[in-house]
């Protein structure tokens, strides 16, 4: 079944469009609103081969248009690992009506989002109250969820996982070129993720220019070599804002506290590394020793019901079952 998509009229009337765009830049960001592809909420997978074969250009201008809507014009975002696109102001002028059918569609397609990061920054421009509700609810409710009684959860983890997982960012590309152009490649990228980072250490008093650069390289090292991966800076920018958005006293030994809780527990994504800061916050525990004295005094969970476990075919059995192999022969 076709899709259609409509253009509102006063696209043309939007300041950026008709100062900021180039003809080209037009074309590429009428493309991006309505290519088949797109969906109601403003987050869609597409390759930028699919891209450059739509519009007739070169891989090579595509790159060049999509750095040019992500770092110029700021009304893009695109996740090379998942190949999602986000379109920042999407839902200021699509989402306007909220009626079941509406959100029933909004909810399937949230579902699919990989990188969770999206979610927020389409979120963002939502003025329709319960429509921006629906959204927050995938990174919000969903990251503070604690307790037991998440299906599959370890009752020996603390620290719930999310339903919606991100998106594991740590693949790596299996056609890299070998020797001095990957090395360049990697550099590349390393000067990239140091200028998007650049934000949250610039805007600080020079006193405390230092220690939040420090800071700053402390996390992203940790982050990168503990199998977090490397390549998701809207990730890294949204877990960096925990320096200075929280009411923690020692935000980085913190942060650096639930990042160790999260490999500890083999879950190394964004969203439980916020789950479980977003926990603290509400306990008003607001330095590591503060943390540490809390989980100290912590009592087990009972266990109220019996547990199952599941055998090889997954099949639940009773806890209290055992095997006997002789059963039913003879003496």
């Amino acid at each position: 079944m076709a899709k259609y998509r409509m253009v509102r009229t006063d696209f043309w009337k939007n300041p950026i469009v008709l100062e900021e765009l180039t003809p080209e830049d037009k074309y590429f960001y009428l493309y991006l609103l309505t290519n088949p592809s797109t969906t109601q909420i403003g987050i869609y997978k597409i390759t930028k081969k699919q891209m450059a074969f739509d519009l007739g250009y070169s891989i090579e201008s595509v790159n060049s248009l999509m750095e040019r809507f992500i770092k110029h014009h700021k009304v893009i975002c695109y996740n090379p690992e998942t190949r999602e696109v986000a379109i920042k102001n999407w839902g200021k002028y699509n989402l306007h009506k909220a009626g079941k059918p509406m959100m029933d569609c909004i909810y399937s397609e949230l579902k699919e989002v990989e990188d969770l990061s999206l979610i927020p920054y389409v979120a963002e421009a939502i003025q329709k109250g319960d429509i921006r509700s629906l959204y927050e609810s995938f990174y919000v409710h969903e990251e503070m969820s604690f307790g037991n009684e998440v299906s599959g959860q370890d009752e020996h983890d603390p620290y719930p996982d999310t339903e919606f997982d991100e998106h594991d960012d740590t693949i790596t590309c299996r056609y890299t070129i070998r020797g001095q152009k990957e090395k360049e490649k990697e550099n590349k990228k390393e000067k990239q993720q140091e200028e998007a980072l650049q934000p949250y250490v610039e805007n600080s008093p020079n006193a405390e220019n230092h220690q939040k650069t420090v800071d700053v390289k402390e996390i992203i090292q940790f982050w990168d070599y503990n199998g977090f991966g490397v390549t998701n800076i809207h990730t890294k920018q949204q877990l960096l804002s925990w320096l200075d958005d929280s009411r923690f006293l020692q935000p980085k030994e913190v942060i650096l506290k639930a990042m160790n809780i999260a490999c500890a527990n083999n879950k190394r994504r964004l969203s439980y590394v916020i789950g479980i800061l977003k926990n603290w916050e509400n306990e008003s525990l607001l330095t590591v020793e503060e943390i540490d004295s809390y989980q100290k005094h912590q009592k087990p969970v009972p266990k109220h019901r019996e547990s199952t476990k599941a055998d090889s075919t997954g099949r639940h059995i009773p806890s209290g079952f055992t095997l006997n192999l002789t059963a039913g022969e003879d003496d």
